[in-house]
């Protein structure tokens, strides 16, 4: 089976790692489902946040996607509260193409904060210390994960640009579940490729 879904970005990074990271949950769950995630779009938090613009996105992933497609959102939150502005995007989203599902999903403060989560995976990976340990308590605490990754990578320079599309096929997904973010993107993708596949 075959599926489709159209993804709206913020940053240059997730241009590269949302795909993969959306294959590897769908391969998780369904090892046969083939999912296409045309080249994603890539806007501004800050300009998604504008009336209209979320909708401009969402519009514009519906036609990649097609009819029988679906939309996803991925941004990170920043300083925002995740549980407060992901069900309002979700709304915006479904206001403009109720026709086809859709999901957001909100990186607690940033996407890479599932790497530290899942550090112990990613031992090796971008000159990455062998002895990698997450920080302790909540990663998703961290205001800084680039700053984190930075200064264990030698060089002292992660470059999402070229760093987080090898992370992001390397890391663990079970251990970055202990991140709540994660565990919900996990289960909102998973959702979302379970709603699809039941269209087809």
């Amino acid at each position: 089976m075959q599926v489709c879904i159209g993804c709206v970005v913020e940053g240059h990074g997730e241009v590269g790692s949302v795909p993969q990271l959306v294959r590897r949950i769908a391969h998780e769950i369904d090892p046969s489902l083939v999912v296409l995630v045309p080249h994603p779009i890539r806007v501004t938090k800050s300009k998604l946040l504008k009336p209209g613009e979320l909708e401009k996105a969402a519009d514009f992933a519906a036609l990649k996607a097609g009819a029988h497609g679906g939309i996803l959102v991925l941004l990170d939150s920043d300083d925002d509260c995740p549980a407060e502005l992901g069900p309002e995007l979700l709304a915006r989203v479904r206001s403009a193409r109720a026709d086809i599902p859709s999901a957001v999903v909100l990186a607690k403060r940033e996407f890479e904060s599932w790497f530290l989560a899942s550090a112990e995976s990613l031992r090796g990976c971008r000159g990455l210390p062998a002895d990698l340990q997450p920080p302790p308590g909540q990663p998703e605490e961290i205001a800084g994960a680039k700053e984190w990754l930075s200064s264990r990578i030698p060089g002292g320079a992660y470059a999402s640009t070229v760093d987080q599309a090898s992370l992001t096929s390397s890391f663990d997904l079970a251990l970055a579940r202990r991140a709540a973010s994660f565990d919900k993107c996990y289960r909102k993708v998973a959702r979302l490729l379970e709603t699809l596949r039941l269209r087809e």
